[in-house]
């Protein structure tokens, strides 16, 4: 099992602390061991673990073993057996020993009552005299594997099969006694979890917690191996067992920095689940959307965990449409892995109908440090040290030092850093401090926490340089070329080999070389790190901080290289380029020179990368170097405006992180379709028109409303000069830039010219919608909610009231019909209608919209906070007024006090636009004090 574990039957043993005679098939001589661990003699949890003697002869296998449990009804998964039956032994008594292995199917609506897995056996059964007996006893104990994953214990011949079937105890019943998980990982030096047997074509093998051998001292830090004991998240474990633990179907999505322990946490959780039969499947980045549909047939509880979830919207998407069709409320939980919870999740959210109806109020976590307080840090890295140590001599090349000593005789450093908040960077610096008593680099590394990973990598290198000889790339390639080989499998991956090869012929130290060297790099960097998707032809370097660190040395020293891959990369490709880069850039010891350089990257060809360079910002938690990229193309007079335009409508809408460039670009936009109207207003003026009423609302988002006035008033003059043309084609047009006047003109305090302009824009909307309701309805009820603002402003309360209620009702009519796109309209209705119902008298009617338009707000803002953040503080604000105003005044202070840590949380991002909403909540809290 790992170790020296070894599994057997509990009738085979007996009873605990017994000591055995554990033997392998044509080994020269058993050797001895203890019962370390015994279920019942019932068949029911038939399986006992003995521990072999530390001073026998014992070949310890490289990695532990996988577990896992059958998750659909479907019959017919294949299986196999290995064993020493008493019907392949021939006499005389003492001879060799005979192993037969046996293959059969499984299939999972038999011997389900029993907590059972039925065997059967494809073989024909053998004859058999000895009556009383089976032609199988012996096999007991036997592990039953469904591919690569262990999936039951033989323990008996069935009954009434005539021999052609074997009762088998599936794991799941094992991994629910505590003290089995606590033997299997005291031993083996693993948290296991239970895998999913059918869909384990679709798993990344990295994400298991027990498998691959241990090649360099790096793969000691991969999350799913826990080599450190998990420790710390309480509250969040205990808030995601319990979510775990309702039926049906149910997301969430965890976000944090690199380092942050998310992966850990998520491995931890799925070891938690296993004592209660659950599954876990860590989908590969691979698998294609039908494979992924086929998760729809899971029958038994699975947690499905999509690490790195910002780059992979195609699998989630699939993934979610698999959700849609579960049969059952069985639990089919979805864990979703990011580094940010920027503007992608809101497009993953709405990429189909789908996603829609069940990413809508999934929520979001931020992961915050597990080692914020410096005063624990000690006692953690000491602990880290420990575990690491006891893993070392299983590492290929440091069986030779007494680790455990080693790690005792450390002197524990100064950890007082920001940086060693991070639990990766505390394991990192325990590994480092190791690695440098028993095997000194010599390099002169950066020390303290951002120099770690230098540490590390100094390290690493003696690996690539031992198997670089052993294979017959050095001296041949230089060391400089290898490395720039490696940083380029991790900047773009390969699909496949000869995709590999495209790569290595871009590559002017690979160029010249023959194809069976530029083969053997790709044999090479395989081996270093073997692939964990079929066939890719490598893996990674794990963890990411390694691999981003290496490839940010190698570009830091040569920025032409990503030009020269960009030139042979294909679109995914491009994408992992741009990400990885801008990790890479987010390290402190580059100090900003890899951000210019992926600025630069990203504007010299534009015409290659914008889609993802518009896609990573969104995506990335260093998006800085691509939005400084996006915006010298927006000022850049050199841009040709057809760029401009593609460009805008690939931002995407309601994005705080974008605004600026958005705003920036509908500048440039308007002012290129200006210079052309003055020489054609024919062809171009109604271009300007639209291009006006966009930048008009884009100044709005950031505040610039007397610039935004500017704009939407010569919209109008132009709409309204054109639709006196053509009215059918241009009134519509006309309506929407008088809406959008009228917000400007509010804003700027003129209040009876913004009512002329949306009152204007509700006769047009409303005719309109009269003659086109399924077009043009939901046009009208934004203008009657605008229209009730100016109404009440211009103290026609009674007439904003009837206005604003009509809003209300079509929203509600809309949203019925399509949610994921009229909720937040409806939300802003109901908020006005509050205040509208307040200032009536009605203040219990009032109080009932502000709590709807609250909560709509709150699943809204927990599924995307960049958007509608803002909007849920603003309805906190009227929540608490309201709620003070009848006298309660804890539920009150509550809510107040809610929607200032979001203005806290906004104002730090855009201290400008959000500091007079922080302040306003201020002054609530001052004036519920004062009621108190």
């Amino acid at each position: 099992m790992g170790g020296r574990l070894v599994l057997t039957s509990a009738h085979v043993v007996a009873r605990l602390g017994e000591r055995v005679e554990v033997f392998r098939p044509g080994a020269a001589s058993a050797v001895g061991g203890a019962v370390v661990w015994c279920g019942g003699p019932a068949a029911r949890d038939d399986a006992a673990l003995v521990l072999v003697d530390g001073d026998q002869p014992w070949t310890v296998p490289a990695g532990a073993v996988r577990w896992g449990r059958l998750v659909t009804d479907r019959p017919g998964t294949g299986c196999e057996t290995w064993g020493v039956p008493d019907v392949a032994q021939r006499p005389p008594a003492g001879g060799p020993v005979e192993a037969v292995q046996l293959t059969g199917l499984v299939n999972p609506g038999t011997g389900f009552v029993g907590n059972q897995y039925v065997m059967d056996l494809l073989q024909h059964p053998p004859q058999w005299s000895a009556e009383g007996t089976s032609p199988w006893g012996g096999l007991s104990g036997a592990a039953v594997f469904c591919d690569r994953l262990l999936t039951g214990v033989v323990a008996a011949d069935r009954a009434h099969s005539a021999h052609g079937q074997l009762n088998t105890v599936p794991v799941y019943v094992l991994f629910h006694d505590p003290a089995f998980r606590t033997v299997l990982a005291e031993h083996t030096g693993q948290e296991a979890g239970l895998e999913a047997v059918e869909f384990q074509s679709l798993a990344d093998s990295t994400a298991s917690a027990t498998t691959g051998a241990l090649r360099s001292p790096a793969a000691l830090l991969q999350a799913g191996r826990q080599t450190v004991p998990f420790h710390g998240r309480e509250d969040l474990l205990e808030l995601l067992t319990d979510w775990c633990g309702r039926d049906g179907f149910g997301a969430r999505l965890l976000h944090g920095p690199g380092g942050q322990g998310k992966t850990r946490l998520a491995h931890h959780l799925g070891h938690l689940l296993a004592a209660d039969r659950w599954a876990v499947l860590w989908p590969h980045p691979d698998a294609t959307p039908d494979e992924l549909r086929e998760v729809r047939h899971t029958a038994k509880p699975l947690l499905v965990v999509v690490d790195y979830a910002e780059n992979r919207a195609r699998q989630l998407t699939a993934l979610i449409e698999a959700a849609a069709e579960h049969p059952g409320t069985t639990p089919f939980k979805f864990l979703l892995l990011a580094r940010t919870d920027g503007d992608w999740w809101a497009k993953a959210k709405h990429a189909t109908r789908v996603t829609e109806d069940h990413l809508d109020g999934a929520p979001s976590h931020l992961l915050p440090p597990l080692e914020h307080d410096p005063a624990s840090r000690p006692q953690a890295y000491r602990d880290a040290a420990r575990a690491l140590a006891a893993a070392l001599p299983h590492v290929s090349g440091c069986a030779g030092t007494d680790w455990s000593a080693a790690a005792e005789a450390l002197r524990t450093p100064q950890l007082d850093q920001d940086g060693y908040a991070n639990a990766l960077t505390l394991h990192m610096t325990a590994l480092a401090d190791l690695l440098d008593v028993g095997a000194p680099t010599g390099d002169d590394a950066q020390s303290g926490a951002e120099g770690v990973e230098d540490r590390l990598l100094g390290h690493e290198r003696r690996y690539w340089t031992r198997t670089a000889a052993a294979c017959g790339l050095s001296p041949a390639l230089s060391p400089t070329a290898l490395e720039t080989a490696l940083a380029a499998a991790h900047l773009v991956g390969a699909a496949d080999r000869d995709q590999a090869d495209r790569t290595w012929r871009s590559l002017p130290a690979l160029a010249d070389q023959p194809r069976d060297r530029r083969d053997t790099v790709t044999s090479w960097i395989g081996a270093l790190y073997p692939p964990t998707v079929p066939g890719r032809p490598w893996g990674g370097l794990q963890p990411d901080r390694l691999a981003e660190r290496h490839a940010g040395r190698v570009l830091d020293a040569d920025p032409a290289l990503a030009a020269l891959l960009v030139q042979e990369s294909e679109e995914d490709q491009t994408a992992q380029l741009l990400s990885v880069y801008a990790r890479a850039a987010s390290h402190l010891v580059f100090t900003g020179r890899l951000d210019a350089h992926l600025t630069d990257l990203c504007v010299r060809h534009h015409d290659q990368l914008a889609a993802q360079t518009i896609a990573t910002a969104t995506q990335t938690d260093n998006p800085n170097p691509l939005i400084t990229a996006l915006e010298a193309l927006t000022t850049d007079p050199a841009t040709p405006l057809d760029v401009l335009d593609t460009l805008y409508w690939r931002l995407p809408e309601s994005s705080q992180r974008l605004a600026h460039t958005t705003a920036r670009l509908a500048t440039t936009i308007t002012e290129q379709y200006r210079a052309l109207a003055e020489e054609d207003p024919d062809a171009y003026l109604p271009s300007l028109a639209v291009a006006l009423s966009r930048l008009s609302t884009e100044l709005g988002v950031l505040g610039r409303w007397e610039d935004a006035l500017a704009a939407s008033k010569e919209a109008v003059d132009i709409h309204r000069g054109l639709a006196e043309a053509e009215p059918d084609r241009y009134v519509p047009r006309l309506a929407s830039s008088l809406h959008t006047l009228s917000v400007d003109l509010g804003e700027m305090g003129w209040r009876e010219e913004g009512l002329a302009a949306i009152q204007e824009a509700v006769r047009i909307r409303r005719d309109l919608a009269e003659a086109d309701p399924d077009t043009y309805l939901p046009y009208l009820a934004a203008s009657l909610h605008g229209l009730s603002i100016d109404l009440r402003d211009a103290g026609r309360r009674k007439e904003g009231l009837a206005t604003v209620q009509e809003a209300v009702d079509i929203h509600k009519e809309l949203a019925e019909a399509d949610p994921d796109a009229h909720l937040p309209k409806l939300a802003g209705s109901l908020h006005s209608l509050s205040i509208d119902l307040g200032e009536a008298g009605r203040g219990a009617e009032g109080l009932a919209a502000i709590q709807e338009a609250v909560r709509i707000r709150r699943d809204l803002a927990e599924a995307d906070p960049d958007a509608h953040l803002p909007d849920l503080a603003q309805s906190l604000n009227c929540l608490a007024i309201d709620l003070g105003s009848v006298g309660s005044l804890e539920e009150a202070l509550a809510a107040v006090q809610e929607a200032a840590r979001h203005y806290q949380r906004l104002s730090t991002l855009y201290p400008v636009r959000f500091a007079v909403h922080a302040q306003k909540s201020r002054e609530i809290t001052a004036w519920l004090i004062s009621l108190g």
